[in-house]
């Protein structure tokens, strides 16, 4: 089966192997990290390896393509109407009822319309201005529907719980105590240098050597080589043990 998705498949030592698009501008790795070893076998992605969308375009161009000058689109593809929040409702009902926010040293400092609003590191439109210090947003507390602020120092992050991890190494994820690679905690940021210790085949404590900041459970961590193309899989964030 073959897609439209901006990721390569290679043949390996070992058999198909996921690696990031030629074009790093498009690449999709971070999405598709979930791709499992038995899809890669039937899977292409034809675009991978054209160098920009102006050679895309010229080679549909080229066959008559009525696409060949499609603007682009930012939204996904089954939220055509860019309404997001909505989306997130009606999946998870109570996600849009208001709570309070919160600073990290237990005050109370406003109320928010719902947690689909707040993202890990926003800080502006939070409606809590006239305070001394810019404040963050730290933590989503879903159980109790908090959102949680502080100062910039507190998004800062070393250790990353992951879990439900789909591996695309050659060898067992848990043959090893740990694999030096390179992790991306958000799709917009490159990879960047990390440890990844397996605490079971589909667990992993990842510790980043230099701290991100806006790491949130529920986000993807996806696995690269460290000085490769080669997408090792991933997990999703959770807040631990």
């Amino acid at each position: 089966m073959a897609t439209g998705h901006y990721i390569q498949r290679k043949m390996g030592a070992a058999g198909p192997e996921l690696h990031m698009a030629t074009d790093h501008n498009r690449d999709q790795s971070y999405f598709l990290f979930s791709t499992t070893p038995e899809q890669l076998g039937f899977l292409r992605f034809p675009l991978g390896h054209l160098a920009s969308k102006a050679e895309t375009r010229a080679l549909a161009a080229r066959h008559g393509l009525v696409v060949a000058d499609k603007p682009d689109s930012q939204d996904i593809c089954f939220v055509p109407d860019g309404n997001y929040a909505a989306v997130i409702e009606k999946l998870r009902p109570g996600a849009a009822d208001p709570g309070d926010i919160v600073h990290a040293d237990g005050r109370v400092l406003g109320t928010h319309k719902g947690l689909i609003h707040y993202t890990i590191g926003q800080r502006r439109g939070l409606g809590i201005g006239g305070l001394d210090e810019p404040l963050y947003v730290v933590r989503l507390d879903t159980d109790t529907r908090r959102v949680i602020v502080g100062p910039k120092e507190m998004l800062a992050t070393r250790t990353v719980p992951v879990r439900e991890i789909n591996w695309l190494g050659d060898e067992p994820f848990d043959a090893r105590a740990e694999w030096p690679l390179a992790v991306k905690v958000r799709s917009t940021r490159p990879p960047a240098e990390a440890v990844v210790r397996p605490v079971s085949p589909t667990e992993a404590e990842v510790e980043l050597l230099t701290p991100e900041e806006g790491v949130s459970p529920g986000q993807a961590c996806v696995f690269y080589a460290p000085d490769g193309t080669r997408v090792f899989g991933g997990g999703w964030i959770w807040r631990g043990y």
